[in-house]
């Protein structure tokens, strides 16, 4: 799990990830988004499909990224951990409210 975060700590990186969450891109789809050039690109692609993040697909000439959902697995179910917790102490915190309620 390591080189995923270490992937994800660079803004840059975590903006592609975004980017590619509703679907393929080319990567000339994505510099359109960014300032740096298409060599700098190609690193931050390498960078997240190194840390399992990120898919290449080739079609012809075309490369393809997507999000590669189950390489964020891990780093989904470290984050939920936290989610849970909270969602678990919003339920006590409601239920004892309501049960306050009940007896006034």
């Amino acid at each position: 799990m390591g080189s995923a975060w270490k992937a994800v700590a660079d803004d840059s990186r975590r903006q592609v990830l975004v980017l590619l969450k509703d679907g393929e891109k080319t990567p000339t789809e994505i510099a359109t988004h960014f300032e740096f050039t298409l060599p700098a690109l190609s690193t931050h692609l390498k960078v997240l499909r190194d840390a399992g993040l990120v898919k290449e697909r080739k079609e012809g000439q075309r490369k393809l990224y997507s999000v590669n959902r189950d390489g964020m697995s891990e780093m989904i179910e470290f984050l939920d951990m936290f989610w849970d917790e909270k969602l678990h102490n919003l339920k006590q915190y409601v239920e004892s409210k309501s049960k306050k309620q009940k007896r006034e």
